[in-house]
């Protein structure tokens, strides 16, 4: 990764933000963040994870329908425990701490080969591709409609050609354990097939 000084844009203190580069930007660090960068980890891709709590406003409110059984809570838990391990073990770039509190299109998108901006109170991440996590669809309907992005019934088709990726994404019910995991598993792959990153172990 590389971290260079913007000029055009200042700290409160006056001071250069720093923009840093990488293949792709994972938008918030609970479960589905953190699952998703495993998988990325694992493929070989060059990810950070940022927190995206207040990212797109105040929360949806989705059902945690299969968090509603104590075993099933117990199991997220567990796997958890896990994926906070390898992140450590591996050395994982994940930024708790530090929030995206904006995202937008590089002006030459299209010519580009970061079209992504993540704005934090550290800085900007530019990046070849955004995944979003624990967010509702009428969320992200309205975060598209921001960023002037048109999208008809196949909108998972539409965001991969643009490089932004969902994982733990639902609408009035939240993903289950293993659905996430799964939808984790596909968009490391895709990510690592699309930057054409070679997998380690």
């Amino acid at each position: 990764m590389t971290a260079v000084c913007v000029e055009h844009e200042t700290t409160g203190l006056g001071l250069p933000l720093v923009s840093e580069s990488c293949t792709t930007v994972v938008i918030g660090s609970g479960f589905s963040g953190l699952a998703v960068a495993s998988e990325l980890c694992r493929q070989g891709v060059n990810a950070v994870v940022v927190d995206g709590a207040n990212f797109l406003g105040s929360s949806a409110t989705m059902r945690q329908a299969s968090l509603d059984d104590p075993a099933a809570l117990n199991e997220r838990a567990d796997i958890m425990r896990l994926l906070r391990r390898y992140a450590d073990t591996h050395q994982m770039d994940v930024r708790p701490t530090t929030a995206a509190v904006q995202l937008s299109r590089n002006p030459d998108a299209a010519a580009s080969p970061q079209p992504w901006v993540v704005h934090t109170a550290e800085g900007v991440l530019l990046a070849q591709n955004i995944v979003l996590t624990r967010c509702a669809q009428n969320q992200l309907r309205s975060l598209l409609r921001s960023l002037g992005i048109k999208v008809g019934r196949d909108i998972l088709s539409v965001l991969r050609s643009l490089g932004m990726y969902l994982v733990g994404v639902g609408d009035l019910v939240a993903p289950t354990t293993r659905e996430i995991l799964q939808q984790a598993k596909q968009v490391g792959a895709a990510i690592s097939i699309q930057s054409g990153t070679p997998a380690t172990a």
